[in-house]
Order: structure tokens, then C-alpha cells, then sequence
């Protein structure tokens, strides 16, 4: 009799397992099996039974897994050990020749998957290791025996055993250690596009948190915008429901949830719900991934599916803004839905964007409206009832005429006097409304801290990121100091003057499918001698999911995505490459664009903004580390001296950022780190100044 539970298919003590038959085993496997098994895979699992029963011994005294599943990866992993605290990942390619090298990215990323997200395995030690059945023998190094992921180890089904004697400790571990450790809580951080597939299948958004504090703050924020639906609904009243949050907190998260839920509960086809973003290259990657994600989930169950059909329905679910504004331009008609969820809403434009876009791009000269005016009035059309949904970030505006939370509230307050408000308490802030006092809006405004998200969801290793990057941005190097000292234990942050030092840091930090890419702001117009063009657009589709082997991926680090393509989306490592266009000064900042043939001071306040907060975005969009490349600059050339250059290298020491050298990148200390090993590794770097 295995184990029960919902980990894996089958699981069973190490020195039971060794005395239960292959045909036993393969009975539980295929009893758990999702659809009709093949007969390659029974084969497969015969092989694999087979190999594990002349390759482990009752020294073992452990557990081990069949077809254990990684849910933020939606696959299974063929085989879990645990023995103490030592756990092996293993791969198999049954009858293959050669070790292949997506097989090996396959099995390290279960074993960070495990490593970051499964609690019990925080302090492990992880071993993964790729089983090429067929494969000739292959040279190990596991001289590395810290907690963490070590690197990928290579077998054949005869070498197996020699390496899991050489790994596994040879003491025995209780039964209550080993069964807590099955039970223990799987806490994933998925990416934006990995959280989008999932809610897309039907998982709830408390599934994807990575900590209590995430999935309670989710959870709360989700309840209280349910609410205030349902009492529209019931009511007959027309609703705006106002979401801030820190970046990352996991705002569009809440939006693509609130969503799919609607679609879930909406059996009769009435209610309709669109989640709108005025974010295009957001827009085009999570349509991109939905499509995709259908088409492989319906090839792995053998249903039929086409990319173009997948990607009409993922155009229902997920719309960019402007086409919607402009599909309502051509009707007074009530609009089909009935709940709409406007992300990035403080980046809708102002009356004089408004209709000088509206003029000049759609002949419409008499448009007098802002945009935050237009879309309310949309919505306004309904007879009974109708809920906005505006997902808010403070300091994320980032182009002309983009109005901020403001433009929303005097629309509401001007025209739209029966519209009930929910706001977070925290939005009452400079921050958010430095001009606008929310008093004016009258008696129809209710106040609900759940609807701020406090909790960064983004960089797992370091919640307090954005609170450090709101400091080094406003200055405040006290603050940041205090800050960047929390974060750096965890979330590793250097600083080089080379651009290829801070290319080979994120590709040697990097490990499994982990992805990494260039960043830069839209006005670095002088990296161009550094191989970085700015005017030249990246394809977001291909930047963000497109694997290793392709030129236009992130991976390739050749073309850089500015802080336009990059809003709302996040890499896991990157290199942010700092230029000329922000300038640090003693408590303060100097904003430049280049014009011709040289810089220009920009002067306008908003404009300053912009710049700054194009910054503020790409120095968030790191999950678990960065490097920022401040260049040394030419004194040759007049649009790039290096005192464009050297204030701000000089502001980041003395935040206390770690310089990165050559001998650190390429150390073995580096090179063999695991999850769990980052505080030492930092310090090392912080001793190499």
C-alpha cells in the first residue's frame, strides 16, 4: 500500500519500494494517469521501476515519488527522493543516446521550483539529475554540498547507482519527518504570463501566491471588489472600484482574476466582463501566451486546437483600451459588457491628449473629452447597472498626457454624480492626488484599505523591493540605504561600469529557463556605441516568450526593452543600462533628452516625471536579481563624458551597492550557488570593493 497523497501519483517508503513488484507500481501509475496511457509510456515506467530497484538499497531510508506534479510548471517530475535533508530530482529519457540540453533546463527548473516555492525544501540540499538511459558515462563534480540547487547531474541507467551512493546520506530519517515534508505548503510565484495561463484553466488567484501574506492580501482585495459588484448588481447602481498598489503587489494579477471568475459565474451569457489595458505590448505577450498555453494544454490532453481560434478567444478575454474606446466611438449603443477591469488606468490621457490623438488619427475634430470622460460615459450607457474596475499605480506614468489617478475622480465628480466610489485610504496620498481633494466627490465615496495591495508578489526573495527603488528614486539615500541593506541578503543588486560584466553576471546567475534580458529607458538615445539602439522596437511576443534559441529573444541580450515594453511584465534577472537621460545631483535629478545632435535639459515638470518613473519601472521588473550597468562614458564624445555618467555611479556606492568584478563573476563559489546561499555570496562581493 503507497502513501497517499496528492503530490504525486505514487509514493512509498524507499525500502518498500524496493520489495513491491514493477507490475504493482505500474498499477497505482496508471490508476493516477490523467487519460489513456501509451504503450511507449508504460514502457517507460517499466524501465524506470526497473533502474530505481537496481540503483537504490535499504540503506536508503527514505521516500520516493512517481510522477510528482510542479504545479507553477504544470508538469510532473518522474522521480522525487528525499532522504534527510538531501533531495534528488531525477529526469528520465528512457532509450536515449545523449544528454540533451533542454532535458537538463527541464529537470534543474523542478528543483528550483522546489527550491523556491516548496517550504520544506528552503534548507535542502536539491540535486537534479537527468537519467539518459542509453547515454555514455559522464564526469561528475559534487564537491558542492551547501544548501541550494547544486548543478545538474548526468546518469545512465547503469551509472545511476554509483552517483545516488555518492549523494544520499546513509542515515535513517523518521516517518514523521517524511510525511510532514509530503505535506509541507507549495507557495509558487508565477510570472504575470504563468499567473494568466493558470487563472485562464480555471485556478483561483490564492493558489499563485507565494506567501500568506500575498494570498491573504489577494484574497481580501478580491472579496471587497466582489462586493461592490454584487451590491451594483443587486441595486441596479453603477460602481467604480478604485485598486492601488505597490509595483509587483500583483494589481493586474487582481484584475485577470476578478475576470476569469466573472466568466466562470456568468452561466446565463448576460454579464460579460473584458479586462482593458492601454499597455499594448502587455496586451499582445498575454494574448500571445494564452493562445499558446491552449493550444500545447489541448495537444497534451489529444483534443483538437488551432492557434488562431485560441488566439480570437484570448482577444475576448484580455483587449487592449484604445480598441475598445474606438469600437464604442461608432455606437451610443450600451457596450456587451457589463464589468470592465481597466488596468494601468492611471496612464489613460488627458482631455488635450485626448483630442489631439482623436483629431489627428481619427478625424474626429469636436472630441472633447478626456479619456477617463469617454470610457465612464461608455459604461454610463447601461440603464441599470455597471462596475469599473480601475487598477491604479502611483508614480507609473510614463508617457505625454498620460492624467494620473486625478483625471479619473474630476470626471466623476463633473459629470458622472451617480456613480458610487470604492478607494483604498491609501490613495489619499501626494503620491496618488497631489492636486485633488477627494472631499468634493460628496457623501458617495467608501473608504476600504483591503483595496490596497501592500505586498510585492514580483521579486519573491524581496517584498521590500519597491519601497528601496521609490528611495534611490526620490533621493532619499538615508531611506534607501536602509532599505537596500534588507533586500541585498536575498536579491542581489551590483553595479558595474561594463556592460559585458553585467551581461555574463545575470547569464552565469540564470540557472534552468530562468529568463533574463536588457533594459534600458526610451530616452537612452547614447547607448548606441554599446550596441544598444533604442529607436529600433523589439516584437514583445517574441522578446518575452520565445526560448534561448531564438536571435529575438530576451535570452540573446542584443536588443533591450524600454520601460514601455516592459510595464507590467517581469524577467527573472536583468540588466538595467543606465544613460545620459537621468543625471544624479545632490537630492536631486537632472532630466535630459537627446535632441539632434545633443542633450536638451527637459524643463517641463511632467516630462521630468516621465523620465523618472521610466527608471522607477525598470528597476522593477526584476524577480530575483539585477545588474545596472552605469557606462564609464568617452571624454571624446561630447554626448557621452563621463560626467554624464559618474555623479551616478557615485550615488549608487554610496547607497551601499556591491561593485562586480571579473574575478567574482566567474569564481566556482558563483558558478555552483544555490537558493539558499545568496547572503553569503553578496557579502563576498561587497569584500571585493
Amino acid at each position: 500500500m503507497s502513501i497517499s497523497t496528492r503530490r504525486a501519483s505514487y509514493v512509498e517508503f524507499i525500502p518498500q519500494f524496493l520489495t513491491t513488484d514493477r507490475a504493482t507500481i505500474l498499477g497505482y501509475l496508471i490508476k493516477s494517469a490523467e487519460g489513456d496511457v501509451t504503450t511507449e509510456q508504460r514502457n517507460a515506467w517499466l524501465a524506470q521501476i526497473d533502474i530505481l530497484h537496481a540503483s537504490l538499497s535499504s540503506t536508503h531510508n527514505g521516500i520516493i515519488c512517481f510522477e510528482f506534479i510542479i504545479p507553477r510548471i504544470g508538469k510532473r517530475a518522474d522521480n522525487i527522493i528525499k532522504i534527510g535533508n538531501q533531495i534528488i530530482v531525477l529526469e528520465f529519457k528512457v532509450g536515449a543516446t545523449r544528454y540533451d540540453n533542454k532535458d537538463c533546463r527541464q529537470v534543474i527548473d523542478y528543483a528550483l521550483d522546489l527550491a523556491n516555492f516548496y517550504e520544506a525544501c528552503h534548507q535542502a540540499t536539491i540535486t537534479p539529475i537527468l537519467v539518459a538511459t542509453n547515454a555514455p558515462d559522464s564526469s561528475q563534480n559534487l564537491s558542492f554540498t551547501e544548501t541550494g540547487v547544486r548543478p545538474t547531474a548526468l546518469a545512465n541507467k547503469h551509472s545511476l547507482r554509483t552517483l545516488l551512493h555518492q549523494i544520499l546520506p546513509k542515515f535513517i530519517t523518521t516517518i514523521q519527518d517524511d510525511l510532514r515534508w509530503l505535506a509541507s505548503r507549495y507557495q509558487p510565484t508565477p510570472t504575470i504570463i504563468e499567473a494568466s495561463q493558470a487563472l485562464y484553466r480555471g485556478h483561483d488567484v490564492t493558489e499563485i501566491s507565494h506567501s500568506e501574506a500575498g494570498a491573504d492580501n489577494l484574497g481580501a482585495t478580491t472579496t471587497a471588489i466582489t462586493q461592490a459588484i454584487e451590491q451594483a448588481k443587486a441595486k441596479n447602481r453603477k460602481v467604480i472600484i478604485l485598486v492601488s498598489g505597490v509595483p509587483g503587489a500583483g494589481k493586474t494579477l487582481a484584475g485577470l482574476n476578478l475576470v476569469c471568475q466573472r466568466h466562470k459565474t456568468d452561466a446565463d451569457d448576460k454579464e460579460h466582463a473584458v479586462f482593458l489595458s492601454g499597455n499594448g505590448p502587455l496586451v499582445k505577450v498575454l494574448q500571445e501566451a494564452l493562445a499558446r498555453d491552449e493550444v500545447t494544454q489541448a495537444a497534451a490532453h489529444n483534443l483538437k486546437s488551432n492557434k488562431e481560434s485560441a488566439h480570437c478567444k484570448a482577444k475576448a478575454f484580455i483587449q487592449n483600451v484604445h480598441h475598445f474606446r474606438d469600437d464604442n466611438l461608432a455606437t451610443l449603443e450600451a457596450p456587451v459588457e457589463r464589468v470592465v477591469v481597466f488596468d494601468e488606468a492611471q496612464r489613460a490621457w488627458n482631455q488635450a491628449q485626448a483630442s489631439k490623438f482623436m483629431q489627428k488619427k481619427r478625424g474626429q475634430s469636436d472630441f472633447n473629452q478626456s479619456e477617463p470622460d469617454f470610457l465612464i460615459g461608455v459604461m454610463n450607457r447601461h440603464v441599470d447597472w455597471a462596475a469599473i474596475v480601475c487598477l491604479i499605480g502611483g508614480g507609473q506614468e510614463i508617457n505625454t498626457g498620460e492624467a494620473g489617478l486625478e483625471e479619473w475622480l474630476c470626471a466623476l465628480r463633473d459629470n458622472y454624480l451617480h456613480w458610487e466610489i470604492y478607494m483604498p485610504s491609501h490613495i489619499n496620498t501626494q503620491e496618488y492626488l497631489p492636486h485633488f481633494d477627494i472631499t468634493t466627490l460628496g457623501n458617495r465615496v467608501t473608504q476600504n484599505p483591503a483595496l490596497h495591495l501592500s505586498v510585492s508578489l514580483r521579486s519573491f526573495r524581496a517584498e521590500r523591493l519597491s519601497t528601496a527603488v521609490s528611495a534611490i528614486m526620490s533621493t532619499d539615500s538615508h531611506l534607501a540605504q536602509i532599505e537596500l541593506a534588507a533586500v541585498l541578503p536575498r536579491f542581489p543588486i551590483v553595479i558595474t561600469r561594463s556592460l559585458a560584466q553585467g551581461k555574463a553576471w545575470v547569464e552565469q546567475r540564470a540557472r534552468g529557463s530562468e529568463r533574463y534580458g536588457l533594459l534600458a529607458s526610451s530616452g537612452a538615445r547614447r547607448l548606441k556605441p554599446l550596441g544598444i539602439n533604442m529607436d529600433t522596437p523589439i516584437d514583445p511576443c517574441h522578446w518575452f516568450l520565445n526560448d534561448e534559441t531564438d536571435v529575438r529573444s530576451s535570452y540573446y541580450l542584443e536588443d533591450a526593452a524600454s520601460e514601455f515594453d516592459a510595464q507590467g511584465l517581469e524577467l527573472d534577472w536583468t540588466v538595467v543600462v543606465w544613460d545620459g537621460d537621468l543625471i544624479h545631483k545632490p537630492g536631486s535629478w537632472i532630466y535630459r533628452a537627446f535632441k539632434g545632435t545633443r542633450w536638451q535639459n527637459i524643463n517641463e515638470k511632467s516630462a521630468q516625471k516621465y523620465r523618472l518613473n521610466a527608471y522607477r519601472v525598470l528597476l522593477t521588473r526584476a524577480r530575483q536579481g539585477m545588474a545596472i550597468v552605469i557606462p564609464e562614458g568617452d571624454p571624446n564624445d561630447p554626448t557621452r563624458l563621463p560626467e554624464f555618467y559618474d555623479s551616478t555611479w557615485r550615488y549608487f556606492l554610496e547607497l551601499g551597492l556591491p561593485i562586480l568584478r571579473d574575478e567574482y563573476i566567474h569564481s566556482e563559489e558563483w558558478q555552483a550557488t544555490g537558493t539558499s546561499t545568496t547572503e553569503t555570496l553578496d557579502q563576498t562581493v561587497i569584500s571585493l570593493e
